[in-house]
This record gives C-alpha cells, sequence and structure tokens, in this order.
C-alpha cells in the first residue's frame, strides 16, 4: 500500500513539473539567446536645504535686570564637499538691524525688547554677509547642527506683552 502511494505522489509531481511552464505561460527556448547592456544614470548637482527651530526667550519673563541666554539649532543639508554660508537676517522687529535686534510688542504698544544672535557663547554678531559674519562649512551629505546662541541683555523692561521678531536663516552655497 505505502509503495503504491508513493508511486502517486511521484506521478502527480512529475506531471506536474511538466505542466506547470504550460499553464504559467512560461516557455523555454533553446535557439540562442543575445544580451544588451543599459546605463543607470545620476548627477548629482551642488544643493542645499535649511531647516530652522525656534528661539525661544520663555514665556514668564519678568523684569529685564539681568540677560537672558537660550539657544536653538539650524539643520543645514548640502551635497558633500558643497562649501556653504549661512546668514541671519535683521529680522521683522520695528527699526531692527544686524547689528541691533530688537523684537517687537505684538500688541497695540511700540515698545521693543533687544536681543542678539550669535555664532557662539557670547560670541561675534550673527549676520548676513557673506565671509564676514556668516558661519560657513562644508558640506558631508547628511544634516550638519548649527547652534544659533541668543541673549536678551538686561535692559529697561518694556510693558508687558509678547514680543516678537521673525528671523530669516539663509544658507549660501
Amino acid at each position: 500500500m505505502m509503495s503504491k502511494s508513493l508511486s502517486r505522489v511521484a506521478l502527480v509531481t512529475a506531471v506536474g513539473a511538466t505542466l506547470l511552464p504550460l499553464l504559467s505561460g512560461a516557455a523555454s527556448y533553446s535557439n540562442g539567446s543575445r544580451s544588451a547592456n543599459f546605463d543607470v544614470s545620476l548627477k548629482i548637482i551642488a544643493d542645499c536645504t535649511i531647516a530652522a527651530n525656534a528661539l525661544d526667550f520663555g514665556q514668564s519673563q519678568g523684569v529685564l535686570a539681568t540677560a537672558v541666554n537660550v539657544n536653538t539649532t539650524l539643520n543645514i543639508t548640502c551635497t558633500n564637499t558643497t562649501p556653504y554660508n549661512v546668514g541671519l537676517n535683521a529680522g521683522t522687529g520695528t527699526g531692527s538691524s544686524v547689528a541691533s535686534r530688537v523684537m517687537s510688542g505684538t500688541g497695540a504698544n511700540t515698545s521693543t525688547v533687544s536681543f542678539t544672535l550669535s555664532q557662539s557663547a557670547g560670541g561675534a554678531n550673527w549676520g548676513n554677509t557673506q565671509g564676514t559674519d556668516t558661519v560657513s562649512g562644508t558640506g558631508s551629505g547628511t544634516v550638519q547642527n548649527l547652534t544659533v546662541f541668543g541673549s536678551i541683555p538686561a535692559q529697561a523692561t518694556p510693558q508687558p506683552d509678547t514680543y516678537k521678531s521673525t528671523i530669516q536663516a539663509t544658507v549660501y552655497f
């Protein structure tokens, strides 16, 4: 009995192996073959992207009798070996300049709060003139984080309000 079962299994397997190419539409050819090559290509150009995180001096600041120091990061991704410079503009505070940045009140008042943006803690002002006050680097093909150091120096405290400036960070490459 066992040998008849094995014979049937062997027969079904052999028939299935013979019919499978016919049923699946696959064909076997024996008249020869030819090949052709094709190129796969990609051109990488010098390019950079930039992303910025908010710089928040706090939401419960009182009297500005001492400096308030915080930092944030810019995320720069440039193609490998691409040189770049990152600049920060003056911002949107009324009367702001790169050398003298201010945040303006968002309410009806016209008061401002002075602040600085630096390349290092207590370091040089971070501006927008390439080769003078920007931060330079060379791309690696992966994200590079640059730290922006913000400081509000001690100053006469204006009226209560939310103060704001929008800074534009630009990567030049």
